[in-house]
């Protein structure tokens, strides 16, 4: 079953997906926000193509697990998404997974591959949904 994560932002969604058997994670798309619907079309749009059986999504919580006025966006704009998806006619599970060093951990990737400054903040959201989907398959990884 491919996974896909997303890396929501106030600007931009970064993307990353697995494989469709639930391997090979890589990054995929960054996504532009302009906001209300053209976001949630351009995430189907996305979706559609890669059809996931799950999606994950990174929350943003605090230094002590907490959630805050970022997660509370955060989920606000999944359930816009949820819907969006149902009356489409998809019915994809969502779930979230703890964000917190998602963009630092890409970053720092991206630095020790010495990519130059411009062209990180051109990749850095879909490397975020990257070490996202990565957190999320080693924690299923764990629980068995």
């Amino acid at each position: 079953m491919r996974i896909v994560s997303l890396d929501i932002g106030t600007k931009r969604i970064g993307v990353a997906s697995t494989g469709p058997m639930g391997d090979f994670p890589e990054p995929r798309c960054v996504i532009n926000r302009k906001g209300g619907v053209g976001d949630l079309e351009k995430v189907f749009a996305v979706i559609s193509e890669l059809d996931p059986g799950l999606i994950v999504i990174g929350l943003p919580l605090g230094a002590e697990g907490e959630e805050g006025p970022a997660a509370f966006k955060i989920k606000r704009f999944t359930e816009r998404l949820k819907t969006f998806l149902c009356e489409r006619g998809t019915h994809i599970p969502i779930e979230f997974y703890d964000e917190r060093y998602s963009t630092s951990i890409a970053t720092e990737r991206l630095v020790g591959f010495d990519v130059p400054r411009k062209r990180r903040r051109e990749v850095i959201d879909k490397m975020a949904a990257l070490v996202i989907l990565e957190g999320y398959l080693e924690s299923v990884v764990l629980k068995k």
